[in-house]
């Protein structure tokens, strides 16, 4: 059958002509059975530019109808066997809601918050996705990292043979499964139903991943194999990045044991001033290093214990901060220039005392943590003398920086018995916290039990305003001491006529952590608000997300 064409090669011509402009370019010369004859008279009628768009409609339609099928290919093996169980039906619609991110109700909070608690659970209790929903849910872990270990857990075998053929999911075969947590999803991808098993996705990551993939692997290797992950480290450390090294050598804290220190002993001659700070930091966090002990003897210079001799003078600490920082301080990753703005003695003892092991100081003196925040602290000079430059009786002025380097060394040893002397009681009303240290990171050194009973006290004396950063440190769900607090703030702060979005951060928190049995305290506090205000809104959708959280969750636990 004879087509109507164009001279040469048409479609090529047509896209020269399309790219240079029918005023510099004249249409290709027509050519064709008498058939088409008035086609192609309305072409030629037309101006230029419709006339080249009916002609690439119609060359299409001749290049199409010309098109010979190709041979179909065989069909693929079908993916290895999943032997977990099913969603049940009601979490499974539930997944349909959290992953379309849309409620029904119209008042729960943004699903996307509550769609990782509901994946870590669902991956505990051994569930497979449904088949059905895997293009939704590997989509949702395409647009956030975050969600990707479980949901690809969750995909199990099924996951990984789709990602083989959409490259959109392409992250699959990159994300290994933590082991140990789904032994079964961590079965690779296609295998012939169940044939030879596919190669350790891990070295995958490890060889061919994104940089964010390779640092997210080696810290969850670290977590179930400490030493394999070394060696991982090790086999590619030459070659990597400086600012890689930084963070590959941060992903260590995982599982840090002294099997490490050789490996981060070598670290501290790295050519990276960064990367030898970050190997001292992981080195003062095990005690018996030999680094630590190399602070230990730098602390007891910097710092001794003068009893009272007779009836005269008081137990104190005596300062004596270091005068300069030679080269065996600066191996230990202490630089010799403060990066704060803090005079540089100040900079330098700060650092020693961050650095040394804790129970130095109670077993060198006998005194407890307590105690030791007791006594007064006094400069060398100063306490020789007993006056200042003028005459003057002078205090010491190295107790905040004393204190603050006992709180970052109580966070970095995770040493519970200085956390809880450096916290204190929670401060009452009018009292201010800690002065010096980060409580939040202090209280996370503390078992969740205690974390959660400091954190409801101190809400329940100084309300939400400055309770972010303490609720964050709270294990989750928060326990029902800590979540009554929390509502009982909530109400006060709804009574003395204050904004909720002044509390926006803390009420985001409450939507995912708030236990789910506070549920009819919230809806109490919705009924008693004015309708069509702020806080009505506000304890309506928080009521309505407890109960869609309570309801997802007894859906998972059968």
């Amino acid at each position: 059958m004879t087509a109507l064409t164009t001279a040469g090669d048409s479609w090529e011509e047509l896209q020269t002509t399309a790219m240079l402009g029918t005023d510099r370019r004249p249409l290709p010369a027509l050519t064709g059975s008498p058939a088409l004859s008035a086609a192609a008279q309305a072409v030629e009628r037309a101006d230029a530019a419709t006339a080249l768009l009916e002609l690439a409609a119609l060359e299409t339609v001749r290049r199409r109808a010309g098109a010979v099928a190709a041979e179909a290919d065989g069909l693929p093996e079908p993916a290895a066997p999943d032997p977990r169980r099913e969603l049940p039906e009601a979490a499974a619609r539930r997944l349909a809601v959290l992953v379309g991110g849309r409620s029904s109700a119209g008042m729960v909070a943004n699903l996307g918050e509550l769609l990782p608690q509901w994946l870590a659970t669902a991956r505990e209790h051994g569930f497979r996705a449904p088949a059905a929903l895997l293009p939704a849910l590997l989509d949702a872990a395409r647009a956030r990292s975050e969600l990707r270990p479980d949901a690809v857990a969750l995909a199990g075998p099924l996951g990984r043979w789709l990602a083989e053929r959409n490259p959109d999911w392409r992250f699959v075969t990159r994300t290994a499964v933590e082991p140990g947590r789904s032994a079964s999803a961590a079965g690779g991808a296609s295998g012939g139903g169940g044939g030879t098993a596919p190669a350790d996705p891990g070295d995958r990551i490890w060889e061919e991943g994104l940089f964010a993939e390779r640092v997210t692997h080696l810290t969850r290797l670290r977590r179930s194999a400490p030493a394999a992950a070394l060696d991982l480290l090790r086999g590619t450390w030459s070659t990597e990045r400086a600012e890689d090294r930084l963070l590959f050598l941060d992903a260590l804290q995982e599982g840090l044991s002294p099997l490490d220190e050789p490996f981060l002993e070598a670290a501290l001659s790295d050519r990276s001033k960064n990367v030898r700070s970050t190997a001292a930091e992981l080195l003062s966090t095990l005690p018996r290093s030999a680094l630590a002990a190399r602070m230990a003897e730098r602390a007891r210079a910097a710092v001794r214990l003068v009893r009272p001799a007779g009836e005269t003078g008081g137990t104190r600490l005596v300062v004596s901060p270091p005068v300069e920082c030679d080269s065996a301080m600066q191996r230990d990753g202490i630089p010799p220039k403060s990066p704060t703005g803090r005079g540089q003695r100040a900079w330098w003892f700060g650092e020693i005392i961050a650095a040394a092991p804790l129970d130095l100081w109670t077993s060198d003196t006998g005194l407890t943590p307590e105690q030791l925040l007791r006594l007064p602290v006094v400069d060398a000079d100063v306490d020789l003398t007993g006056q200042g430059g003028d005459g003057s009786v002078q205090a010491g002025s190295w107790a905040d920086d004393l204190r603050e380097g006992w709180a970052r060394a109580a966070v970095r040893q995770q040493h519970v018995e200085w956390a809880r002397a450096l916290l204190g009681p929670s401060p009452r009303p009018g009292q201010a916290g800690a002065t010096v240290g980060a409580p939040a990171k202090l209280l996370a050194v503390l078992p969740p039990a205690e974390r959660a009973a400091w954190t409801a006290a101190f809400i329940e004396s100084h309300g939400l305003g400055e309770a972010f950063q303490l609720l964050g440190a709270c294990a989750t769900p928060w326990t029902p001491p800590l979540s009554t607090s929390v509502v009982a703030a909530l109400e006060r702060s709804a009574r003395t006529g204050a904004y909720p979005w002044s509390h926006s951060g803390v009420l985001g928190m409450t939507e995912r952590a708030l236990a789910p049995e506070t549920a009819p305290a919230v809806e109490a506090l919705a009924s008693g608000a004015a309708p069509d205000t702020a806080w009505a809104d506000t304890f309506n959708r928080l009521a309505a997300t407890l109960r869609f959280r309570e309801a997802m969750l007894t859906e998972l636990n059968v």
